[in-house]
Protein backbone atom coordinates (compact mmCIF):
# COMPACT_ATOMS: atom_id res chain seq x y z
CA UNK A 1 0.00 0.00 0.00
CA UNK A 2 1.63 3.85 -0.93
CA UNK A 3 2.14 5.32 1.76
CA UNK A 4 0.27 8.39 1.20
CA UNK A 5 -3.15 5.92 0.55
CA UNK A 6 -4.43 6.42 4.00
CA UNK A 7 -8.97 7.01 3.41
CA UNK A 8 -9.17 2.76 4.23
CA UNK A 9 -6.82 2.91 7.36
CA UNK A 10 -7.89 3.50 10.75
CA UNK A 11 -7.54 6.06 13.39
CA UNK A 12 -5.53 4.45 16.10
CA UNK A 13 -6.65 6.28 19.89
CA UNK A 14 -4.01 5.54 22.42
CA UNK A 15 -5.68 4.69 25.53
CA UNK A 16 -8.70 2.76 26.82
CA UNK A 17 -9.33 5.17 29.37
CA UNK A 18 -12.76 7.55 29.24
CA UNK A 19 -11.21 10.05 26.99
CA UNK A 20 -10.20 7.52 24.61
CA UNK A 21 -12.86 4.94 24.84
CA UNK A 22 -14.88 8.38 23.81
CA UNK A 23 -12.82 9.26 20.84
CA UNK A 24 -13.36 5.82 19.65
CA UNK A 25 -17.47 6.17 20.01
CA UNK A 26 -17.36 9.83 17.86
CA UNK A 27 -15.32 8.23 15.38
CA UNK A 28 -17.60 5.58 14.80
CA UNK A 29 -20.95 8.19 14.47
CA UNK A 30 -18.48 9.83 12.24
CA UNK A 31 -18.22 6.35 10.39
CA UNK A 32 -14.50 6.37 10.75
CA UNK A 33 -12.56 2.65 12.19
CA UNK A 34 -10.89 3.40 15.39
CA UNK A 35 -8.27 0.79 16.91
CA UNK A 36 -7.64 1.54 20.23
CA UNK A 37 -4.67 0.42 21.70
CA UNK A 38 -4.08 0.33 25.77
CA UNK A 39 -0.90 -0.80 27.42
CA UNK A 40 -3.01 -2.07 30.79
CA UNK A 41 -4.55 -5.55 30.39
CA UNK A 42 -7.73 -4.31 31.22
CA UNK A 43 -9.36 -0.89 30.02
CA UNK A 44 -9.38 2.14 31.90
CA UNK A 45 -6.07 0.44 33.82
CA UNK A 46 -4.92 4.06 34.95
CA UNK A 47 -8.13 4.51 36.48
CA UNK A 48 -8.56 1.28 38.52
CA UNK A 49 -4.94 2.18 40.37
CA UNK A 50 -6.74 4.44 42.24
CA UNK A 51 -10.36 3.11 42.00
CA UNK A 52 -10.93 3.15 46.16
CA UNK A 53 -10.57 7.27 45.64
CA UNK A 54 -14.33 8.74 45.26
CA UNK A 55 -14.52 11.37 42.39
CA UNK A 56 -16.04 14.79 43.26
CA UNK A 57 -16.94 15.51 39.66
CA UNK A 58 -20.56 13.81 39.62
CA UNK A 59 -21.67 11.54 36.60
CA UNK A 60 -22.92 14.47 34.79
CA UNK A 61 -19.90 15.19 34.18
CA UNK A 62 -18.24 11.98 33.63
CA UNK A 63 -19.68 10.29 30.77
CA UNK A 64 -19.32 11.18 26.95
CA UNK A 65 -22.81 11.64 25.41
CA UNK A 66 -21.46 9.67 22.24
CA UNK A 67 -20.55 6.89 24.54
CA UNK A 68 -23.94 6.69 26.07
CA UNK A 69 -25.56 6.59 22.74
CA UNK A 70 -23.64 2.99 22.03
CA UNK A 71 -24.79 2.02 25.15
CA UNK A 72 -28.37 2.38 25.39
CA UNK A 73 -29.10 0.40 23.54
CA UNK A 74 -27.45 -2.54 25.45
CA UNK A 75 -29.82 -2.01 28.49
CA UNK A 76 -27.59 0.17 30.02
CA UNK A 77 -28.98 2.31 32.81
CA UNK A 78 -27.27 5.35 33.05
CA UNK A 79 -26.33 5.88 37.02
CA UNK A 80 -27.83 8.99 38.95
CA UNK A 81 -26.29 12.08 37.19
CA UNK A 82 -25.57 13.91 41.24
CA UNK A 83 -24.01 10.64 42.65
CA UNK A 84 -19.65 10.46 42.91
CA UNK A 85 -18.80 7.72 41.29
CA UNK A 86 -15.64 6.12 42.41
CA UNK A 87 -12.66 5.30 40.63
CA UNK A 88 -13.78 1.61 40.53
CA UNK A 89 -17.16 2.40 39.86
CA UNK A 90 -16.37 4.99 36.90
CA UNK A 91 -14.85 1.55 35.22
CA UNK A 92 -17.28 -0.77 36.30
CA UNK A 93 -20.28 1.07 35.50
CA UNK A 94 -19.09 3.09 32.63
CA UNK A 95 -16.11 1.66 30.85
CA UNK A 96 -15.84 -1.82 31.22
CA UNK A 97 -19.58 -2.32 29.69
CA UNK A 98 -18.71 0.66 26.65
CA UNK A 99 -15.80 -1.65 26.00
CA UNK A 100 -17.66 -4.71 25.79
CA UNK A 101 -20.46 -2.92 23.62
CA UNK A 102 -20.51 -4.93 20.12
CA UNK A 103 -19.34 -1.93 18.22
CA UNK A 104 -16.46 -1.13 20.24
CA UNK A 105 -14.88 -4.56 21.53
CA UNK A 106 -13.49 -5.80 18.65
CA UNK A 107 -11.68 -2.75 18.02
CA UNK A 108 -9.78 -2.71 21.23
CA UNK A 109 -6.32 -4.39 22.30
CA UNK A 110 -5.63 -4.81 25.72
CA UNK A 111 -2.02 -5.73 26.79
CA UNK A 112 -0.70 -3.44 23.98
CA UNK A 113 1.77 -1.00 24.91
CA UNK A 114 2.97 1.94 22.18
CA UNK A 115 6.95 2.62 21.88
CA UNK A 116 6.97 4.82 19.38
CA UNK A 117 4.79 6.84 16.12
CA UNK A 118 6.16 8.14 13.21
CA UNK A 119 4.90 9.00 9.50
CA UNK A 120 5.34 6.00 6.67
CA UNK A 121 8.50 6.15 4.97
CA UNK A 122 10.44 9.36 6.36
CA UNK A 123 11.96 10.90 9.45
CA UNK A 124 10.91 14.12 11.29
CA UNK A 125 13.86 15.58 9.52
CA UNK A 126 12.15 15.11 6.12
CA UNK A 127 9.64 17.83 4.88
CA UNK A 128 9.19 17.00 1.15
CA UNK A 129 6.87 14.67 0.60
CA UNK A 130 5.65 14.46 4.55
CA UNK A 131 1.87 15.30 3.73
CA UNK A 132 -0.58 12.91 3.44
CA UNK A 133 1.71 10.36 4.78
CA UNK A 134 0.40 7.65 6.62
CA UNK A 135 1.31 6.86 10.37
CA UNK A 136 2.95 4.11 12.18
CA UNK A 137 2.59 3.26 15.38
CA UNK A 138 4.79 0.31 16.54
CA UNK A 139 3.83 -1.35 19.57
CA UNK A 140 4.88 -4.31 21.86
CA UNK A 141 2.70 -7.13 23.04
CA UNK A 142 3.55 -10.36 24.69
CA UNK A 143 6.83 -9.67 23.71
CA UNK A 144 6.27 -8.90 19.73
CA UNK A 145 6.45 -5.95 18.06
CA UNK A 146 4.05 -4.56 15.16
CA UNK A 147 3.71 -1.66 13.14
CA UNK A 148 0.40 -0.70 12.48
CA UNK A 149 -0.63 1.97 9.75
CA UNK A 150 -3.05 4.71 10.88
CA UNK A 151 -4.80 7.32 9.05
CA UNK A 152 -4.60 9.60 12.36
CA UNK A 153 -3.18 9.26 16.04
CA UNK A 154 -5.01 10.30 18.52
CA UNK A 155 -3.14 9.98 22.22
CA UNK A 156 -5.25 9.88 24.82
CA UNK A 157 -2.84 7.97 27.26
CA UNK A 158 -2.64 10.33 29.92
CA UNK A 159 0.29 11.30 32.23
CA UNK A 160 -0.23 8.54 34.80
CA UNK A 161 2.58 6.45 35.70
CA UNK A 162 5.57 10.11 34.83
CA UNK A 163 5.64 11.48 38.64
CA UNK A 164 7.29 14.71 38.69
CA UNK A 165 10.20 14.35 40.34
CA UNK A 166 10.73 15.15 44.49
CA UNK A 167 13.38 17.61 44.18
CA UNK A 168 13.74 21.38 43.20
CA UNK A 169 14.42 22.78 39.57
CA UNK A 170 12.51 20.03 38.41
CA UNK A 171 14.95 17.27 39.04
CA UNK A 172 15.24 14.37 41.77
CA UNK A 173 16.34 14.89 45.16
CA UNK A 174 19.38 13.39 46.06
CA UNK A 175 19.02 9.83 47.05
CA UNK A 176 15.16 10.17 45.60
CA UNK A 177 16.21 6.52 42.97
CA UNK A 178 16.91 4.74 46.14
CA UNK A 179 14.03 5.57 48.22
CA UNK A 180 11.26 3.67 46.43
CA UNK A 181 11.09 1.01 49.55
CA UNK A 182 9.13 4.26 51.29
CA UNK A 183 7.59 5.86 48.53
CA UNK A 184 4.24 4.45 47.92
CA UNK A 185 2.81 6.66 44.86
CA UNK A 186 0.39 10.13 44.71
CA UNK A 187 -2.80 8.06 46.41
CA UNK A 188 -2.50 5.36 48.12
CA UNK A 189 -5.16 3.05 49.71
CA UNK A 190 -4.75 4.57 53.03
CA UNK A 191 -7.48 2.98 54.58
CA UNK A 192 -7.57 0.05 52.39
CA UNK A 193 -4.97 -2.79 51.18
CA UNK A 194 -1.93 -0.06 52.72
CA UNK A 195 -3.18 0.66 56.00
CA UNK A 196 -0.59 -1.21 57.90
CA UNK A 197 1.82 1.38 55.58
CA UNK A 198 0.56 3.81 57.92
CA UNK A 199 -1.32 2.67 61.13
CA UNK A 200 0.73 3.84 64.09
CA UNK A 201 3.33 5.54 61.91
CA UNK A 202 4.61 8.47 60.59
CA UNK A 203 3.68 9.39 57.34
CA UNK A 204 5.01 12.47 54.79
CA UNK A 205 2.84 13.70 51.95
CA UNK A 206 4.81 16.06 49.52
CA UNK A 207 2.18 18.18 47.22
CA UNK A 208 -0.37 20.72 47.34
CA UNK A 209 -3.06 19.33 44.41
CA UNK A 210 -5.93 17.31 45.10
CA UNK A 211 -3.86 14.18 45.74
CA UNK A 212 -1.99 15.31 48.34
CA UNK A 213 -5.32 16.28 50.40
CA UNK A 214 -6.83 13.35 49.28
CA UNK A 215 -4.70 11.33 51.35
CA UNK A 216 -3.79 13.39 54.03
CA UNK A 217 -7.65 13.22 54.61
CA UNK A 218 -7.74 9.58 54.33
CA UNK A 219 -4.38 9.52 57.08
CA UNK A 220 -6.54 11.75 59.57
CA UNK A 221 -9.23 9.33 58.86
CA UNK A 222 -6.92 6.59 59.90
CA UNK A 223 -4.95 8.40 62.91
CA UNK A 224 -8.53 8.47 64.54
CA UNK A 225 -8.68 4.90 64.97
CA UNK A 226 -4.59 4.76 65.30
CA UNK A 227 -3.76 8.01 67.64
CA UNK A 228 0.31 6.92 67.08
CA UNK A 229 -0.03 7.57 63.10
CA UNK A 230 1.99 11.31 62.54
CA UNK A 231 0.92 12.84 59.08
CA UNK A 232 3.48 15.37 57.72
CA UNK A 233 2.66 17.66 54.72
CA UNK A 234 5.19 19.25 52.90
CA UNK A 235 4.28 22.43 50.43
CA UNK A 236 6.54 24.21 47.96
CA UNK A 237 4.45 27.35 48.37
CA UNK A 238 3.68 29.72 51.07
CA UNK A 239 0.70 29.00 51.43
CA UNK A 240 -2.39 26.28 50.76
CA UNK A 241 -4.64 28.61 49.99
CA UNK A 242 -5.52 27.37 46.54
CA UNK A 243 -5.97 23.84 47.43
CA UNK A 244 -8.25 24.61 50.80
CA UNK A 245 -10.49 26.59 47.53
CA UNK A 246 -14.03 28.29 47.79
CA UNK A 247 -15.66 25.86 50.41
CA UNK A 248 -19.68 26.40 49.75
CA UNK A 249 -19.15 28.30 46.99
CA UNK A 250 -17.52 25.80 44.82
CA UNK A 251 -19.82 24.45 41.72
CA UNK A 252 -19.06 20.90 42.98
CA UNK A 253 -18.99 20.28 46.65
CA UNK A 254 -17.31 17.31 46.85
CA UNK A 255 -14.17 19.46 46.07
CA UNK A 256 -14.74 22.58 48.22
CA UNK A 257 -15.69 20.09 51.28
CA UNK A 258 -12.17 18.56 50.53
CA UNK A 259 -10.27 22.00 51.01
CA UNK A 260 -12.63 22.60 53.53
CA UNK A 261 -11.54 19.40 55.73
CA UNK A 262 -8.59 19.60 55.35
CA UNK A 263 -7.83 23.32 56.19
CA UNK A 264 -9.89 22.22 59.55
CA UNK A 265 -7.13 19.48 60.25
CA UNK A 266 -4.50 21.53 59.75
CA UNK A 267 -5.69 24.26 62.11
CA UNK A 268 -6.42 21.48 64.70
CA UNK A 269 -3.16 20.34 64.71
CA UNK A 270 -4.10 16.47 63.09
CA UNK A 271 -1.90 17.44 59.98
CA UNK A 272 1.87 19.40 60.59
CA UNK A 273 2.47 22.31 57.84
CA UNK A 274 5.83 22.84 56.82
CA UNK A 275 5.69 25.64 53.79
CA UNK A 276 8.17 26.64 50.92
CA UNK A 277 9.93 23.78 51.57
CA UNK A 278 12.58 22.34 49.21
CA UNK A 279 13.84 18.83 49.31
CA UNK A 280 17.42 18.35 48.73
CA UNK A 281 18.00 14.17 49.95
CA UNK A 282 16.83 11.25 50.97
CA UNK A 283 18.40 8.64 52.68
CA UNK A 284 17.30 5.14 54.79
CA UNK A 285 18.20 5.19 58.44
CA UNK A 286 19.71 2.61 60.60
CA UNK A 287 16.14 1.83 62.18
CA UNK A 288 14.73 1.33 58.51
CA UNK A 289 12.73 4.40 58.08
CA UNK A 290 13.62 7.45 55.72
CA UNK A 291 15.45 10.79 56.34
CA UNK A 292 13.95 13.36 54.63
CA UNK A 293 16.32 16.54 54.49
CA UNK A 294 15.84 19.80 52.84
CA UNK A 295 15.25 23.56 53.71
CA UNK A 296 11.85 25.49 54.53
CA UNK A 297 10.26 28.55 55.58
CA UNK A 298 12.77 31.37 55.57
CA UNK A 299 15.73 28.91 55.23
CA UNK A 300 14.90 27.11 58.34
CA UNK A 301 15.98 23.01 57.87
CA UNK A 302 13.74 20.72 57.42
CA UNK A 303 14.91 17.34 58.76
CA UNK A 304 12.23 14.29 59.17
CA UNK A 305 12.07 10.68 59.61
CA UNK A 306 9.53 9.03 58.08
CA UNK A 307 7.75 5.52 57.55
CA UNK A 308 6.27 6.38 53.89
CA UNK A 309 6.43 9.23 52.10
CA UNK A 310 3.51 9.90 49.50
CA UNK A 311 4.92 11.98 46.77
CA UNK A 312 2.04 13.99 44.72
CA UNK A 313 4.07 16.38 43.07
CA UNK A 314 1.93 15.91 39.61
CA UNK A 315 2.86 14.40 36.31
CA UNK A 316 4.25 15.24 32.93
CA UNK A 317 3.36 13.75 29.89
CA UNK A 318 5.62 10.81 28.29
CA UNK A 319 7.19 12.63 24.64
CA UNK A 320 9.85 9.86 24.03
CA UNK A 321 7.35 7.62 22.12
CA UNK A 322 6.75 10.90 19.88
CA UNK A 323 10.03 12.12 18.77
CA UNK A 324 9.13 11.18 15.20
CA UNK A 325 6.16 13.35 15.20
CA UNK A 326 6.23 17.00 14.22
CA UNK A 327 4.58 18.53 17.57
CA UNK A 328 3.96 21.99 18.73
CA UNK A 329 4.28 22.01 22.13
CA UNK A 330 4.33 25.04 24.47
CA UNK A 331 8.38 25.28 26.11
CA UNK A 332 7.24 25.33 29.81
CA UNK A 333 3.60 23.08 30.35
CA UNK A 334 4.55 20.78 27.32
CA UNK A 335 0.82 21.15 26.01
CA UNK A 336 -0.42 22.51 22.25
CA UNK A 337 1.09 25.73 22.11
CA UNK A 338 -2.71 27.36 21.05
CA UNK A 339 -3.91 25.47 24.10
CA UNK A 340 -1.18 26.59 26.99
CA UNK A 341 -2.15 30.07 27.52
CA UNK A 342 -6.13 28.78 28.75
CA UNK A 343 -4.44 26.75 31.20
CA UNK A 344 -1.14 27.87 32.21
CA UNK A 345 -1.71 27.85 35.81
CA UNK A 346 0.79 30.68 36.47
CA UNK A 347 -1.72 32.96 35.11
CA UNK A 348 -4.93 30.69 35.69
CA UNK A 349 -6.24 30.04 39.01
CA UNK A 350 -9.84 30.45 38.04
CA UNK A 351 -11.94 32.21 35.32
CA UNK A 352 -12.34 30.35 32.38
CA UNK A 353 -11.53 27.23 30.68
CA UNK A 354 -12.67 28.50 27.31
CA UNK A 355 -14.38 25.69 24.60
CA UNK A 356 -11.40 24.08 22.07
CA UNK A 357 -11.33 21.52 19.97
CA UNK A 358 -9.43 20.65 16.80
CA UNK A 359 -8.03 23.68 16.46
CA UNK A 360 -5.86 24.32 19.41
CA UNK A 361 -5.15 20.74 19.73
CA UNK A 362 -3.10 20.51 15.91
CA UNK A 363 0.31 19.93 15.37
CA UNK A 364 2.40 20.48 12.20
CA UNK A 365 1.69 16.88 11.79
CA UNK A 366 -1.73 16.56 9.99
CA UNK A 367 -3.85 14.17 11.70
CA UNK A 368 -1.80 14.02 14.59
CA UNK A 369 -3.34 14.91 18.24
CA UNK A 370 -3.04 14.73 22.16
CA UNK A 371 -6.04 14.61 23.76
CA UNK A 372 -7.92 14.62 27.42
CA UNK A 373 -4.72 14.44 30.28
CA UNK A 374 -1.79 14.81 28.33
CA UNK A 375 -2.92 17.32 26.35
CA UNK A 376 -2.88 19.25 29.33
CA UNK A 377 0.93 19.00 29.22
CA UNK A 378 2.09 19.96 32.92
CA UNK A 379 -0.82 22.17 33.69
CA UNK A 380 -2.79 20.27 36.27
CA UNK A 381 -6.14 21.02 35.28
CA UNK A 382 -8.65 18.36 33.40
CA UNK A 383 -12.15 17.42 33.95
CA UNK A 384 -13.46 14.58 31.89
CA UNK A 385 -15.94 17.12 29.99
CA UNK A 386 -13.39 19.12 28.66
CA UNK A 387 -11.49 15.92 27.08
CA UNK A 388 -14.71 14.59 25.57
CA UNK A 389 -15.79 18.07 23.88
CA UNK A 390 -12.06 17.53 22.46
CA UNK A 391 -12.24 14.30 20.56
CA UNK A 392 -15.85 15.29 19.04
CA UNK A 393 -14.41 18.12 17.63
CA UNK A 394 -11.33 15.97 16.85
CA UNK A 395 -13.52 13.26 15.38
CA UNK A 396 -15.85 15.87 13.11
CA UNK A 397 -12.76 17.55 11.76
CA UNK A 398 -11.47 14.41 10.57
CA UNK A 399 -14.73 13.05 9.20
CA UNK A 400 -14.31 16.61 7.12
CA UNK A 401 -17.37 18.60 8.85
CA UNK A 402 -15.61 21.74 9.63
CA UNK A 403 -18.57 23.44 10.59
CA UNK A 404 -19.40 20.75 13.28
CA UNK A 405 -15.69 20.38 14.27
CA UNK A 406 -15.31 24.47 14.96
CA UNK A 407 -18.65 24.37 16.61
CA UNK A 408 -16.47 23.72 20.20
CA UNK A 409 -19.19 24.18 23.67
CA UNK A 410 -18.01 23.22 26.83
CA UNK A 411 -20.19 23.74 30.67
CA UNK A 412 -18.57 23.24 33.86
CA UNK A 413 -19.10 23.97 37.17
CA UNK A 414 -17.81 27.11 39.20
CA UNK A 415 -14.13 27.06 40.89
CA UNK A 416 -15.35 28.63 44.13
CA UNK A 417 -11.75 30.04 44.10
CA UNK A 418 -11.23 33.72 42.61
CA UNK A 419 -8.52 35.06 41.44
CA UNK A 420 -9.23 38.70 41.99
CA UNK A 421 -8.27 38.00 45.56
CA UNK A 422 -6.32 34.93 45.79
CA UNK A 423 -3.01 36.90 46.64
CA UNK A 424 -5.13 38.46 49.70
CA UNK A 425 -6.12 34.77 50.37
CA UNK A 426 -2.22 33.34 49.95
CA UNK A 427 -1.00 36.01 51.95
CA UNK A 428 -3.53 36.17 55.13
CA UNK A 429 -3.27 32.19 55.25
CA UNK A 430 0.85 32.28 54.79
CA UNK A 431 0.39 34.73 57.96
CA UNK A 432 -2.00 32.16 59.46
CA UNK A 433 -5.22 34.49 59.69
CA UNK A 434 -8.12 33.18 58.23
CA UNK A 435 -9.79 34.28 55.16
CA UNK A 436 -13.60 34.29 54.23
CA UNK A 437 -14.54 32.75 50.75
CA UNK A 438 -15.20 35.33 47.90
CA UNK A 439 -17.86 34.70 45.83
CA UNK A 440 -17.40 32.12 42.85
CA UNK A 441 -17.19 33.50 39.26
CA UNK A 442 -16.25 32.08 36.17
CA UNK A 443 -15.59 28.44 35.78
CA UNK A 444 -12.87 25.85 36.05
CA UNK A 445 -11.88 22.14 35.88
CA UNK A 446 -9.58 21.47 38.54
CA UNK A 447 -7.87 17.92 38.06
CA UNK A 448 -5.71 16.31 41.00
CA UNK A 449 -2.36 14.92 39.47
CA UNK A 450 -3.34 11.56 39.22
CA UNK A 451 -6.07 11.10 37.27
CA UNK A 452 -4.37 10.06 33.76
CA UNK A 453 -7.52 10.87 32.03
CA UNK A 454 -10.59 10.91 34.46
CA UNK A 455 -12.60 13.54 36.62
CA UNK A 456 -11.37 14.69 39.55
CA UNK A 457 -10.90 13.14 42.79
CA UNK A 458 -12.86 13.73 45.94
CA UNK A 459 -12.24 11.69 48.90
CA UNK A 460 -11.16 8.12 49.53
CA UNK A 461 -13.51 5.48 50.46
CA UNK A 462 -13.25 4.04 54.19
Amino acid sequence: MAANRTHDLPVVVIGAGPVGLAAAAHLLERGLEPLVLEAGEQVGSAVRAWGHVRLFSPWEYDVDAAAVRLLEPTGWESPDRAELPTGAELVERYLTPLAATPQLAGRIRTGTRVVAVSRAGVDKTRTVGREGRAYVVRTVAGGRVEDLAARAVIDASGTWGQPNPLGASGLTAVGEEQAGDWLVGPLPDVLGTDRARFAGRHALVVGMGHSAANTLLALVELQRAEPGTRISWAIRGRSPARLYGGGDADGLPARGLLGSTLKAAVQAGSVTLHREVTLTGLAPTADGRLRVRGTGRDGAPVDLQVDALAAATGFRPDLEVLREVRLDLDPGLEAPTRLAPLIDPNSHSCGTVPPHGHRDLAHPDEGFYLVGMKSYGRAPTFLLATGYEQVRSIAAALAGDTEAADDVQLHLPSTGVCSTDLGDREAAEAGGVGFATGSAHGFAAEQPEPAACCGTAAQPVP
